[in-house]
């Protein structure tokens, strides 16, 4: 059964280290839902499995930025999609001489304005089956449907599903994804 993830079943999701899978909504839904009062940062900061994003982005300094006014929609690789990457990568990239492509990395996970679900939907379908999300750190990732699952493509062809969608913080979205997404 596709929906959206609600209040309740969002806090479930980031308690639980083992998600399930979240289809998007395609009747949009989840108006009317209270806004957190926690900032991106802090949500992620509250989900176990969100370790390796919350370190990464320390390493950059992007906590400040990430719990700003905004808003931001943020794609937050799990940690297993970190782990997914090349041994050694994550520690090469949170070393102090690494930060600028760390930060490239994590700003290509982030879009300025905030996309629930039934707004990157609503994206997909007016673009023919794929909208084109400009990120923080310049590039784009493609958007699409399939197997009614959302798939990010990224700049190198990767993929990534989004496998929760619209956590409400303060200050934009969050959508989690299965694989960390990159620029080039």
């Amino acid at each position: 059964m596709k929906h959206l993830i609600t209040k309740v079943a969002a806090a479930a999701i980031l308690a639980s280290a083992a998600a399930p899978a979240v289809a998007f909504d395609h009747h949009g839904g989840g108006h009317g839902q209270m806004q957190s009062s926690q900032t991106i940062v802090d949500v992620a900061v509250s989900s176990p499995d969100h370790t390796t994003l919350v370190a990464a982005v320390q390493a950059a300094g992007l906590g400040e930025t990430l719990s700003g006014e905004g808003p931001f929609t943020v794609f937050a690789p799990t940690n297993d999609a970190f782990a997914k990457l090349p041994a050694g990568t994550v520690e090469t990239l949170v070393q102090p001489a690494n930060r600028a492509t760390l930060t490239a990395v994590l700003t290509y996970h982030v879009v300025a304005g905030e996309l629930k679900a039934a707004d990157v939907l609503a994206a997909i379908e007016a673009g023919g089956g794929s909208a084109t999300l400009t990120t923080v750190q310049g590039a784009e990732l493609t958007a699409s449907l399939q197997g009614g699952s959302v798939i990010l493509t990224d700049a190198a062809g990767g993929t990534a599903t989004v496998t929760a969608t619209d956590l409400d913080a303060s200050n934009g979205v969050i959508h989690v994804i299965d694989t960390v997404v990159m620029p080039q």
